[in-house]
């Protein structure tokens, strides 16, 4: 997946279209992420033991393609490409502005 952990975002799809967040968490097998603050459902919890019911908040996960990298150079949703670069290694690279995205 070329969206990793701590990348900003932007929700393109949904309920939260046009909301921007950090990813939390990547599920490679599922292809979703778990965006901070976007996606938020309520669940119920029952009570066990010494704990109380609540209602709890917390992020749902939502496919990969439903978000947009956005862009640390140019500030803009884009895709990403991997290049290979001269020394061998892969870096990530915006479609738009042809910068190394790190």
């Amino acid at each position: 997946m070329r969206i990793k952990k701590n990348d900003l975002v932007l929700i393109t799809k949904g309920k939260d279209r046009g909301k921007q967040g950090t990813v939390q968490q990547t599920i490679n097998s599922k292809r979703k992420v778990v965006v901070e603050g976007v996606g938020m459902v309520k669940r119920h919890m029952k009570a066990q033991g010494m704990r109380a019911a609540e209602i709890i908040e917390k992020e749902m996960s939502m496919p990969i393609e439903n978000v947009r990298l956005i862009c640390t150079h140019c500030q803009a949703a884009t895709r990403v490409r991997v290049e290979t670069l001269g020394d061998g290694s892969r870096a990530r690279v915006c479609k738009k502005c042809q910068e190394v995205i790190e």
